[in-house]
């Protein structure tokens, strides 16, 4: 099966939006699941859109594309948490454009991939005007996963004020385990 879904946000100026996404695949795991969703947003002056997208389990392939447009005093806030088993394969690439002045952007992602699966994060903050933006990645990788993380900033402007931090890393025994009581 196969999810190709497109979504565009043309957020007006003053407006607000939260948009979440989920995504868990399930069945008797002879067949592929493949999700490749591409979500766009355009933000009016002064507009904002928080976006929270999930996935957990199930998905055997996914590349998904989100593209941010922020004009003045627009935020842009995206939440991303991902995990991957067995020898799956997820990209999440992004493009956060903080084209007005004021404009602010985050982008959090926090990940898992186990066994042999494979992740690449590939966040690209651009900042054209006087703006802040920033950029924050933290992986665990366990057992013979492979996790690939390459944030960009991008500054058109000598006011932008961009930021990024990336880790990747092993978690301790106890960690493990008080994940998998909840479930993770």
């Amino acid at each position: 099966t196969e999810h190709d879904g497109v979504h565009t946000f043309r957020v007006g100026k003053n407006s607000k939006v939260r948009y979440i996404e989920k995504h868990y695949g399930d069945g008797d795991g002879n067949g592929k699941r493949v999700m490749n969703p591409v979500t766009e947003a355009y933000l009016g002056e002064n507009a904002s859109i928080q976006m929270d997208t999930t996935q957990i389990r199930g998905v055997d392939s996914t590349k998904r594309y989100t593209k941010i447009v922020a004009e003045a005093g627009a935020e842009a806030v995206v939440n991303e948490k991902l995990m991957t088993h067995g020898h799956q394969v997820a990209e999440s690439e992004m493009d956060v454009i903080l084209k007005g002045k004021d404009a602010t952007g985050r982008i959090v992602s926090r990940s898992v991939a186990r066994d042999q699966s494979r992740q690449l994060f590939y966040p690209r903050m651009t900042g054209e005007d006087s703006c802040f933006g920033h950029v924050q990645c933290d992986s665990i990788l366990m057992d013979d996963a492979r996790i690939q993380s390459i944030p960009a900033l991008i500054a058109d402007s000598p006011e932008a004020r961009l930021i990024h931090e990336a880790a990747i890393g092993k978690i301790a025994g106890e960690q493990i385990q008080k994940l998998m009581t909840l479930g993770l």
